[in-house]
């Protein structure tokens, strides 16, 4: 197995530089391959792509994320700027939530929800079934009241 990060780069130094572009990258807006939660992916890190990280990538890409944060580029990151990236990503990440929901429901794929998309007697059913547990046909307010308890929470307290 191929060591991708080279051991003259001090595992302390790239845990310290690592976790400096991932707490500035919390509040920088990224791309679309853009890693989870803000933490920077192996490509972000690579910044001259050789396949390898380095200390001067790590500094390449800090620097990267600085510039993206520093909106007036003034060389300081202001709390207005790193407000209005976490805001960006904020609306990016809706974004993508109601793009796969959509992708989800929209049974027919012509971007837009039907009533019959929306509540498919198999998800009605399911729910129902769930709720009602002690299969009576009806859904009492003990029953109710159990979906907040219980490991198999219902939807719609999420």
């Amino acid at each position: 197995m191929k060591t991708l990060i080279p051991a003259k780069v001090p595992t302390t130094a790239l845990l310290l530089v690592a976790l400096t572009a991932g707490s500035i990258a919390m509040a920088a807006p990224r791309g679309e391959g853009a890693g989870h939660r803000g933490a920077p992916d192996f490509s972000e890190l690579d910044t001259n792509g050789d396949g390898q990280i380095t200390q001067s990538d790590l500094q390449a890409a800090t620097a990267e994320r600085f510039a993206a944060l520093d909106a007036d580029g003034n060389g300081q990151v202001s709390r207005e700027e790193m407000a209005a990236a976490a805001e960006t990503r904020k609306a990016e990440r809706a974004e993508r939530r109601l793009d796969a929901m959509l992708e989800r429901v929209d049974a027919n794929g012509d971007g837009q929800v039907s009533l019959e998309e929306f509540g498919t007697p198999e998800r009605g059913s399911r729910m129902f079934t769930g709720l009602d547990t002690d299969g009576d046909g009806a859904i009492s307010e003990e029953e109710f009241a159990a979906r907040k308890r219980g490991p198999g929470r219902g939807h719609m307290d999420r």
